[in-house]
């Protein structure tokens, strides 16, 4: 039998795809599937860079990452990352998280809050045990805080705590250079944000609840339809190092860009009824990303987010109600997500 999938309207303030277009203070706009990838791939829109920093805090962290390198820069910080990444086999991963998903809720024996204490928490965890940090609980906590300031525009006070926070990851990881130990702790950062909110939206939209039967099929082929819908991460920005046409407009050098993954996903142009979740499409989701900075971990977070989601489908409800969102422009993470043994 032919399951019938369901219809997922987008967040309301996902713009739809469309021509781009100017906006103030973000500079030009994306949401065509096609217009977002030829940013994605084309040398001459750059991610804005950072600036170096002290090692040992978030600057220096910042300046030393592939996400905020300079072109020149970016191959060999990415290559750390990769090569980070390289001996952790994602299926593995996947039944951990699950040992570490069963445990949390063996221990609460109620109600748990999938974002506090499996979300934000398990990949992290699992991660930090595999790329050799000591005392991964108290990894957990201190990756949180840097990923609270990792973005630029934060507060100084939560810019103090990711300072702190940096300087403690430093003192539990192994003795390495600084710019390689920033880079471990960058895929700790992702893991936090983006995996955490990959766990969450395949919680809300793919667990049972009292009203909703639970939906079957392969979990990391149904995330994969979870990410074009409901992207934990919607969007990334740009710069222009040259002039560039790109959606129809010439943009000269020096234009910010703001690319809309969430929209680009739900271009009708590419998906065909691109609201139905319908796992198996042949085209990728854009979330995450394309080209030289497409991220490396992408089957390690599907499997890590498939971990915990495997025991999740199996033992739990969610509770039904309202979601909240965390206030970012471009994380989609709630603030609270609940669900309940069956």
């Amino acid at each position: 039998m032919t399951p019938t999938w369901p219809v997922l309207a987008p967040a309301p303030d996902t713009p739809p795809a469309g021509p781009s277009h100017p906006h103030p203070g973000t500079g030009h706009i994306l949401t065509r599937y096609a217009d977002v990838h030829a940013a994605l791939v084309d040398p001459s829109c750059r991610v804005p860079v950072a600036e170096p920093g002290l090692p040992g805090t978030l600057a220096g962290l910042r300046g030393a990452v592939s996400r905020f390198s300079a072109p020149a820069d970016h191959p060999s910080r990415r290559a750390v990352g990769v090569a980070a990444l390289a001996p952790l086999d994602p299926e593995a991963l996947r039944g951990h998280a699950a040992l570490l998903t069963a445990a949390a809720l063996d221990a609460a024996h109620d109600r748990v809050d999938v974002v506090s204490a499996l979300a934000r928490r398990v990949p992290v965890r699992l991660l930090a045990v595999r790329l050799g940090f000591a005392d991964p609980d108290a990894v957990v906590p201190a990756v949180a805080a840097v990923a609270a300031a990792y973005q630029p525009g934060a507060e100084p006070a939560v810019v103090r705590r990711a300072d702190g926070a940096v300087a403690a990851l430093t003192a539990l990881a192994p003795p390495e250079p600084f710019e390689a130990l920033a880079n471990r702790i960058g895929l700790l950062v992702q893991a936090c944000d983006a995996t955490a909110g990959l766990i969450c939206a395949g919680a809300r939209h793919l667990l049972a609840t009292a009203e909703r039967p639970a939906t079957g099929g392969d979990l990391v082929e149904l995330l994969a339809e979870v990410l074009r819908l409901d992207p934990p991460v919607r969007g990334t920005r740009r710069i222009t190092t040259a002039a560039v046409r790109l959606g129809g407009v010439d943009l000269p050098a020096g234009t910010p860009l703001l690319l809309r993954f969430d929209a680009a996903n739900r271009d009708p142009v590419v998906f065909a009824e691109p609201d139905v979740f319908r796992p198996g499409r042949t085209v990728p989701a854009l979330t995450f990303g394309a080209g030289p900075r497409g991220c490396p971990g992408q089957p390690h977070a599907l499997r890590l987010a498939a971990g915990v989601l495997d025991v999740l489908r199996d033992r739990c409800r969610r509770v039904p109600g309202p979601v909240r969102y965390e206030p970012h422009p471009l994380l989609r993470v709630p603030t609270r997500l609940e669900v309940t043994p069956r």
